[in-house]
């Protein structure tokens, strides 16, 4: 016999545990690189970046335009990197809470 009152407990379990698991996306980091490691960037789960580096023998005036280049790229493989770190997170988080439907898609819960 379905139980109701069961299935909401259930889901405010689920609603507070992808809450906490979107809480603490902050500390999940992940770096990403680009022209040799020359540039490289720092994201966080949130999608927030938190570091640049740039090494030393790219700063003069000349290469201005190329810096702006790897900087994107490094951002950009570190979100994506961040990404897979951050679902992978909230997988965790929801594991054994969530049901399994075949064709369902619930990744969309997982945007912080």
């Amino acid at each position: 016999m379905f139980d109701m009152m069961k299935m909401m407990g259930q889901i405010k379990d689920v609603q507070a545990k992808v809450k906490k698991a979107q809480e603490e996306l902050v500390h999940i980091t992940a770096d990403g690189e680009a022209g040799a490691g020359m540039v490289k960037a720092t994201v966080n789960g949130k999608r927030q970046v938190i570091k640049i580096d740039i090494d030393n023998s790219l700063m003069n005036d000349n290469d201005k335009e190329m810096i702006q280049d790897l900087t994107v790229a490094a951002i950009n493989k570190a979100m994506e990197e961040v990404d897979i770190l951050a679902k992978d997170a909230m997988k965790k988080a929801t594991d054994g809470v969530l049901p399994n439907i075949p064709g369902m898609d619930l990744g969309g819960m997982f945007n912080a």
